[in-house]
Protein backbone atom coordinates (compact mmCIF):
# COMPACT_ATOMS: atom_id res chain seq x y z
CA UNK A 1 0.00 0.00 0.00
CA UNK A 2 1.30 3.37 -1.04
CA UNK A 3 1.56 5.67 1.47
CA UNK A 4 0.18 9.22 0.42
CA UNK A 5 1.69 12.69 2.32
CA UNK A 6 -1.39 15.05 2.81
CA UNK A 7 -0.25 18.75 2.66
CA UNK A 8 -2.20 20.46 5.48
CA UNK A 9 -1.91 23.74 6.67
CA UNK A 10 0.75 24.35 9.55
CA UNK A 11 -1.44 26.08 12.59
CA UNK A 12 0.69 27.23 15.55
CA UNK A 13 -0.76 26.72 18.66
CA UNK A 14 -3.47 28.65 20.79
CA UNK A 15 -2.51 30.15 23.89
CA UNK A 16 -4.73 30.63 26.65
CA UNK A 17 -4.49 33.70 28.94
CA UNK A 18 -5.59 33.01 32.55
CA UNK A 19 -9.14 34.16 34.06
CA UNK A 20 -9.02 35.96 37.11
CA UNK A 21 -12.58 34.61 38.30
CA UNK A 22 -11.53 31.29 37.57
CA UNK A 23 -10.85 29.08 40.87
CA UNK A 24 -8.10 27.53 39.02
CA UNK A 25 -5.97 30.72 37.59
CA UNK A 26 -2.92 30.24 39.16
CA UNK A 27 -2.74 26.91 40.50
CA UNK A 28 0.24 24.80 39.76
CA UNK A 29 -0.14 21.75 37.90
CA UNK A 30 1.63 18.12 38.58
CA UNK A 31 4.02 19.25 36.56
CA UNK A 32 5.41 22.15 38.50
CA UNK A 33 4.06 24.80 35.79
CA UNK A 34 1.29 27.24 36.68
CA UNK A 35 -2.20 26.71 34.59
CA UNK A 36 -3.65 28.95 32.70
CA UNK A 37 -7.23 29.81 33.94
CA UNK A 38 -10.48 30.78 32.18
CA UNK A 39 -11.55 29.07 28.72
CA UNK A 40 -10.66 32.09 25.91
CA UNK A 41 -8.30 30.97 23.79
CA UNK A 42 -6.35 33.42 21.44
CA UNK A 43 -5.31 32.01 17.89
CA UNK A 44 -1.67 33.10 17.60
CA UNK A 45 -2.50 33.52 13.53
CA UNK A 46 -5.49 36.21 14.05
CA UNK A 47 -2.64 38.27 16.43
CA UNK A 48 -2.48 41.60 14.58
CA UNK A 49 1.00 43.15 13.19
CA UNK A 50 2.96 46.50 12.62
CA UNK A 51 1.45 49.32 14.94
CA UNK A 52 -1.64 47.35 16.18
CA UNK A 53 0.73 44.86 17.83
CA UNK A 54 1.91 47.30 19.94
CA UNK A 55 -1.61 48.14 21.22
CA UNK A 56 -2.24 44.20 21.46
CA UNK A 57 0.52 43.62 23.79
CA UNK A 58 -0.15 46.96 25.54
CA UNK A 59 -3.64 45.70 26.13
CA UNK A 60 -2.98 42.17 27.67
CA UNK A 61 0.71 43.77 29.51
CA UNK A 62 0.40 42.71 33.71
CA UNK A 63 0.10 45.80 35.63
CA UNK A 64 2.80 47.29 37.36
CA UNK A 65 3.33 47.15 41.23
CA UNK A 66 1.87 50.48 41.43
CA UNK A 67 -1.68 49.79 39.45
CA UNK A 68 0.02 51.66 35.87
CA UNK A 69 0.31 49.33 33.49
CA UNK A 70 4.33 48.61 32.79
CA UNK A 71 6.05 51.14 30.61
CA UNK A 72 4.05 53.70 31.49
CA UNK A 73 5.62 56.77 34.39
CA UNK A 74 2.92 58.27 36.11
CA UNK A 75 2.06 62.14 35.19
CA UNK A 76 3.86 64.41 36.75
CA UNK A 77 2.21 67.42 38.41
CA UNK A 78 3.12 70.56 36.08
CA UNK A 79 3.83 73.34 38.46
CA UNK A 80 2.93 76.91 36.79
CA UNK A 81 6.33 78.33 35.50
CA UNK A 82 7.34 82.01 34.79
CA UNK A 83 10.16 83.69 33.04
CA UNK A 84 13.12 84.68 35.70
CA UNK A 85 12.70 88.36 34.17
CA UNK A 86 9.60 88.42 34.71
CA UNK A 87 9.32 87.42 38.06
CA UNK A 88 12.07 89.76 39.29
CA UNK A 89 9.70 92.86 37.12
CA UNK A 90 6.60 91.77 39.49
CA UNK A 91 8.94 91.78 42.73
CA UNK A 92 9.25 95.37 41.90
CA UNK A 93 12.92 95.11 41.43
CA UNK A 94 12.58 96.93 37.55
CA UNK A 95 12.00 96.94 34.11
CA UNK A 96 11.87 93.42 32.05
CA UNK A 97 14.71 95.03 30.34
CA UNK A 98 16.21 96.09 33.00
CA UNK A 99 15.91 92.98 34.68
CA UNK A 100 17.22 91.32 31.43
CA UNK A 101 20.66 93.01 31.92
CA UNK A 102 21.00 92.23 35.46
CA UNK A 103 20.69 88.66 34.80
CA UNK A 104 23.36 88.77 32.18
CA UNK A 105 25.60 90.46 34.63
CA UNK A 106 25.70 87.09 36.10
CA UNK A 107 24.01 89.00 39.74
CA UNK A 108 20.99 86.67 39.92
CA UNK A 109 21.29 82.75 41.08
CA UNK A 110 18.58 81.05 41.17
CA UNK A 111 19.02 77.23 43.58
CA UNK A 112 22.69 78.16 44.01
CA UNK A 113 23.67 78.59 40.47
CA UNK A 114 24.15 81.75 38.01
CA UNK A 115 20.96 82.19 36.10
CA UNK A 116 20.75 83.15 32.46
CA UNK A 117 18.89 84.73 30.21
CA UNK A 118 15.54 83.25 29.50
CA UNK A 119 15.64 80.53 32.30
CA UNK A 120 12.02 79.11 33.95
CA UNK A 121 11.47 79.70 37.22
CA UNK A 122 8.57 78.12 39.46
CA UNK A 123 6.69 78.63 43.07
CA UNK A 124 9.56 76.75 44.45
CA UNK A 125 12.65 77.83 43.14
CA UNK A 126 15.47 80.05 45.09
CA UNK A 127 16.16 83.06 43.73
CA UNK A 128 18.76 85.44 44.98
CA UNK A 129 19.59 88.86 43.60
CA UNK A 130 23.32 89.56 44.59
CA UNK A 131 23.53 87.28 47.40
CA UNK A 132 19.81 88.17 49.44
CA UNK A 133 17.05 85.90 49.09
CA UNK A 134 14.10 87.00 46.82
CA UNK A 135 11.17 86.92 48.94
CA UNK A 136 8.24 85.44 47.86
CA UNK A 137 4.80 87.03 47.45
CA UNK A 138 1.79 86.78 45.76
CA UNK A 139 1.93 89.60 43.50
CA UNK A 140 -1.09 88.15 41.22
CA UNK A 141 -3.75 90.36 40.19
CA UNK A 142 -6.05 88.35 42.32
CA UNK A 143 -4.20 88.94 45.19
CA UNK A 144 -3.48 92.57 45.12
CA UNK A 145 -3.77 94.90 42.24
CA UNK A 146 -0.70 97.07 41.20
CA UNK A 147 -0.60 100.73 41.97
CA UNK A 148 -0.66 103.29 39.32
CA UNK A 149 0.57 106.82 39.59
CA UNK A 150 -0.28 109.73 37.28
CA UNK A 151 2.41 112.35 37.30
CA UNK A 152 2.59 116.05 35.99
CA UNK A 153 6.18 116.17 35.01
CA UNK A 154 7.13 119.96 34.80
CA UNK A 155 10.42 120.86 32.73
CA UNK A 156 13.78 120.89 34.54
CA UNK A 157 13.68 117.00 36.11
CA UNK A 158 14.64 114.40 34.79
CA UNK A 159 13.76 110.44 34.94
CA UNK A 160 16.49 108.62 36.37
CA UNK A 161 17.50 107.85 40.00
CA UNK A 162 20.48 108.68 40.00
CA UNK A 163 22.10 112.00 37.85
CA UNK A 164 26.39 112.34 37.94
CA UNK A 165 25.48 116.69 37.26
CA UNK A 166 22.62 116.21 40.45
CA UNK A 167 19.61 117.52 38.80
CA UNK A 168 15.99 116.97 40.45
CA UNK A 169 14.98 113.38 39.73
CA UNK A 170 11.28 112.77 39.14
CA UNK A 171 11.85 109.90 41.59
CA UNK A 172 12.20 112.83 44.95
CA UNK A 173 8.08 113.76 44.35
CA UNK A 174 6.49 110.64 44.36
CA UNK A 175 5.22 108.82 47.67
CA UNK A 176 7.31 106.07 49.26
CA UNK A 177 6.46 103.14 48.86
CA UNK A 178 7.19 100.01 51.72
CA UNK A 179 7.29 97.29 49.22
CA UNK A 180 8.59 97.42 45.70
CA UNK A 181 9.66 100.34 43.66
CA UNK A 182 8.35 102.28 41.49
CA UNK A 183 8.94 101.71 37.69
CA UNK A 184 8.79 104.97 35.37
CA UNK A 185 6.99 104.12 32.51
CA UNK A 186 8.15 105.62 29.51
CA UNK A 187 10.52 108.54 29.75
CA UNK A 188 10.43 112.13 28.61
CA UNK A 189 13.19 114.71 28.29
CA UNK A 190 14.60 117.24 30.41
CA UNK A 191 12.88 119.99 28.70
CA UNK A 192 9.64 117.78 28.21
CA UNK A 193 6.69 118.21 30.43
CA UNK A 194 3.33 116.31 30.74
CA UNK A 195 1.80 113.09 31.76
CA UNK A 196 3.99 110.10 33.38
CA UNK A 197 2.89 106.88 34.43
CA UNK A 198 4.52 105.09 37.72
CA UNK A 199 3.09 101.41 38.97
CA UNK A 200 5.15 98.96 41.18
CA UNK A 201 3.39 95.97 38.41
CA UNK A 202 6.18 94.72 35.62
CA UNK A 203 3.02 93.28 33.85
CA UNK A 204 1.46 96.56 33.12
CA UNK A 205 4.82 98.66 32.12
CA UNK A 206 5.42 95.79 29.73
CA UNK A 207 1.89 95.99 28.24
CA UNK A 208 2.18 99.70 28.01
CA UNK A 209 5.96 100.42 26.39
CA UNK A 210 6.03 97.06 24.44
CA UNK A 211 6.00 98.10 20.82
CA UNK A 212 4.10 94.80 19.59
CA UNK A 213 1.25 96.49 21.75
CA UNK A 214 1.37 100.30 20.15
CA UNK A 215 0.10 102.11 22.63
CA UNK A 216 -0.75 105.59 21.86
CA UNK A 217 0.83 108.60 22.81
CA UNK A 218 -0.25 111.72 22.53
CA UNK A 219 1.42 115.42 22.96
CA UNK A 220 0.41 118.98 22.47
CA UNK A 221 3.25 121.00 20.52
CA UNK A 222 4.40 124.49 20.15
CA UNK A 223 6.46 124.82 17.40
CA UNK A 224 7.96 128.49 15.70
CA UNK A 225 6.24 128.90 12.42
CA UNK A 226 3.25 127.35 11.18
CA UNK A 227 3.19 124.23 8.85
CA UNK A 228 2.33 124.03 5.22
CA UNK A 229 0.06 121.67 3.35
CA UNK A 230 2.83 119.46 2.09
CA UNK A 231 4.95 119.66 5.54
CA UNK A 232 1.18 118.17 7.23
CA UNK A 233 1.04 115.46 4.35
CA UNK A 234 4.46 114.11 4.42
CA UNK A 235 4.22 114.23 8.43
CA UNK A 236 1.21 112.00 8.21
CA UNK A 237 2.11 110.18 5.21
CA UNK A 238 5.83 108.77 6.88
CA UNK A 239 9.23 110.57 6.73
CA UNK A 240 12.81 108.62 7.18
CA UNK A 241 14.92 109.63 9.87
CA UNK A 242 18.61 108.25 10.77
CA UNK A 243 16.97 105.47 12.97
CA UNK A 244 14.12 104.53 10.28
CA UNK A 245 10.43 105.69 9.06
CA UNK A 246 8.41 107.57 11.25
CA UNK A 247 4.78 109.03 10.85
CA UNK A 248 2.10 110.89 12.93
CA UNK A 249 -1.28 108.77 13.25
CA UNK A 250 -3.10 112.11 14.05
CA UNK A 251 -1.70 115.88 13.43
CA UNK A 252 -4.39 118.75 13.89
CA UNK A 253 -4.03 122.25 14.60
CA UNK A 254 -4.71 123.71 17.68
CA UNK A 255 -4.68 127.81 16.77
CA UNK A 256 -1.98 129.88 18.45
CA UNK A 257 -0.47 133.96 18.53
CA UNK A 258 1.94 135.50 17.07
CA UNK A 259 5.01 133.45 15.58
CA UNK A 260 4.12 130.11 17.47
CA UNK A 261 1.50 127.53 16.73
CA UNK A 262 0.11 124.47 18.62
CA UNK A 263 -0.84 121.11 17.08
CA UNK A 264 -1.97 117.62 18.71
CA UNK A 265 -0.01 114.61 17.18
CA UNK A 266 -0.05 110.78 18.13
CA UNK A 267 2.55 108.53 17.99
CA UNK A 268 2.50 104.79 18.60
CA UNK A 269 6.05 104.36 19.13
CA UNK A 270 8.73 105.39 21.86
CA UNK A 271 12.18 105.82 20.28
CA UNK A 272 13.97 108.82 21.87
CA UNK A 273 13.07 112.37 20.98
CA UNK A 274 10.88 111.39 18.53
CA UNK A 275 8.30 114.23 18.05
CA UNK A 276 11.22 116.70 18.06
CA UNK A 277 13.14 115.31 15.28
CA UNK A 278 10.07 114.78 13.42
CA UNK A 279 9.43 118.26 13.09
CA UNK A 280 13.34 118.79 12.53
CA UNK A 281 13.23 117.02 9.81
CA UNK A 282 10.22 119.00 8.23
CA UNK A 283 12.05 122.39 8.67
CA UNK A 284 10.36 123.09 12.04
CA UNK A 285 11.83 124.02 15.69
CA UNK A 286 9.70 123.04 19.14
CA UNK A 287 9.64 125.22 21.66
CA UNK A 288 7.48 123.54 23.92
CA UNK A 289 5.82 119.72 24.25
CA UNK A 290 4.00 118.60 26.73
CA UNK A 291 2.43 114.61 26.87
CA UNK A 292 -1.19 114.75 27.51
CA UNK A 293 -1.98 110.45 26.85
CA UNK A 294 -0.60 107.03 27.44
CA UNK A 295 -2.29 104.39 26.59
CA UNK A 296 -5.35 104.61 28.36
CA UNK A 297 -4.05 107.12 30.86
CA UNK A 298 -4.98 110.78 29.70
CA UNK A 299 -3.38 113.88 31.98
CA UNK A 300 -6.24 115.29 34.34
CA UNK A 301 -6.84 119.16 34.04
CA UNK A 302 -7.08 119.56 37.82
CA UNK A 303 -3.14 118.33 38.44
CA UNK A 304 -0.75 120.77 38.61
CA UNK A 305 2.94 120.70 38.08
CA UNK A 306 4.88 118.82 40.45
CA UNK A 307 1.98 116.98 41.71
CA UNK A 308 0.35 113.34 41.71
CA UNK A 309 -2.99 111.30 41.70
CA UNK A 310 -3.21 107.66 42.91
CA UNK A 311 -5.47 105.65 41.14
CA UNK A 312 -8.20 104.34 43.31
CA UNK A 313 -9.71 100.79 42.89
CA UNK A 314 -12.37 101.34 40.57
CA UNK A 315 -9.83 103.18 37.88
CA UNK A 316 -7.44 100.56 37.91
CA UNK A 317 -9.69 97.61 37.48
CA UNK A 318 -11.16 99.84 34.22
CA UNK A 319 -6.63 100.26 33.11
CA UNK A 320 -6.26 96.53 33.13
CA UNK A 321 -9.30 95.91 30.99
CA UNK A 322 -8.43 98.76 28.78
CA UNK A 323 -4.66 96.60 28.51
CA UNK A 324 -5.87 93.20 27.98
CA UNK A 325 -4.24 92.40 24.09
CA UNK A 326 -7.18 91.85 21.58
CA UNK A 327 -7.25 90.16 18.19
CA UNK A 328 -7.04 93.31 16.77
CA UNK A 329 -3.81 94.20 18.72
CA UNK A 330 -1.49 91.41 16.77
CA UNK A 331 1.39 92.62 14.66
CA UNK A 332 -0.09 92.82 11.09
CA UNK A 333 1.61 90.96 8.18
CA UNK A 334 3.93 92.47 6.23
CA UNK A 335 2.62 94.20 3.02
CA UNK A 336 3.59 91.99 -0.61
CA UNK A 337 3.29 88.74 1.17
CA UNK A 338 1.01 86.06 1.44
CA UNK A 339 0.08 83.01 3.14
CA UNK A 340 1.41 79.77 1.23
CA UNK A 341 -1.20 78.55 -0.64
CA UNK A 342 -1.85 74.67 0.18
CA UNK A 343 -2.18 72.40 -2.58
CA UNK A 344 -5.36 70.85 -3.01
CA UNK A 345 -5.78 67.22 -3.94
CA UNK A 346 -8.26 66.00 -6.87
CA UNK A 347 -11.28 64.58 -5.50
CA UNK A 348 -11.49 61.04 -6.35
CA UNK A 349 -15.34 59.92 -7.02
CA UNK A 350 -15.93 56.47 -4.81
CA UNK A 351 -16.82 53.58 -7.40
CA UNK A 352 -20.28 51.60 -6.95
CA UNK A 353 -20.42 48.07 -6.00
CA UNK A 354 -20.34 46.77 -9.11
CA UNK A 355 -17.23 48.72 -10.38
CA UNK A 356 -15.25 47.71 -7.19
CA UNK A 357 -15.96 44.37 -7.97
CA UNK A 358 -14.65 44.72 -11.55
CA UNK A 359 -11.81 46.68 -10.19
CA UNK A 360 -8.40 44.22 -10.02
CA UNK A 361 -7.11 44.05 -6.26
CA UNK A 362 -3.67 44.61 -5.37
CA UNK A 363 -2.64 43.47 -2.07
CA UNK A 364 -0.71 46.43 -0.15
CA UNK A 365 2.62 45.89 0.66
CA UNK A 366 3.81 46.12 4.06
CA UNK A 367 7.42 47.49 4.65
CA UNK A 368 9.63 46.96 7.61
CA UNK A 369 12.73 49.01 9.10
CA UNK A 370 15.68 47.32 8.21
Amino acid sequence: MTSRTVNRPFRRPTKRLPDPASPRAGAKSRTGRREPGGTEAVDANSRPRGASAGRFKQAHRSPAPGGAPRGERPAASEAPTSKLQKRLAEAGLGSRRAMEELIQSGQVTVNGRVAQLGLRVGPGDRIAVAGEPLAERRVNREARDPRIVLYHKPEGEIVSRSDPEGRPSVFDRVPIVQRGRWLAVGRLDFNTCGLLVFTDSGDVANRLTHPRFQQPRDYAVRIVGELTAEQIRSLRSGITLEDGPARFEMLEAQGGEGTNRWYRVRVREGRNRLVRRMFAAAGMTVSRLMRTRFGPFELPPRLKRGHWMRLDAAEVQQALQQLQPKSSDATPRPAGRRPPERLKRPRVPQATAGESARRPHHPRRSYRAR
